[in-house]
């Protein structure tokens, strides 16, 4: 059986109209690749290092498959927002499925 993938991201939004225009069609082409938000915003607290002010933590069905949405055309047409939008950033790292 396949790892998980996820995204891990850390952003600081510096245009909210160019985020949000990424946020609002990002659903769409994560599903599309059985991706999920484990994490969209939220309070935190800062243990050890520098912290942005928003994280995500997406998981999709296989390391392959969290590679494989941030490749396609989909998502790099839309991620122009988020480039334009805030500063990110995004790891894809593949899961652990160890004790």
């Amino acid at each position: 059986m396949a790892k998980k993938g996820y995204w891990i991201a850390r952003l600081s939004i510096h245009d909210q109209a160019a985020y949000d225009a990424y946020r609002d069609r990002n659903g769409a082409v994560f599903a599309a690749h059985g991706g999920r938000f484990l994490v969209r915003g939220g309070p935190f607290e800062v243990a050890f290092g520098d912290a942005r002010k928003h994280n995500v933590v997406l998981e999709f069905p296989s390391y392959e498959a969290a590679k494989t949405c941030f490749h396609s055309e989909a998502y790099q047409a839309i991620s122009k927002d988020l480039k334009r939008g805030a500063e990110v950033d995004l790891i894809i790292i593949e899961g652990y499925d160890g004790a």
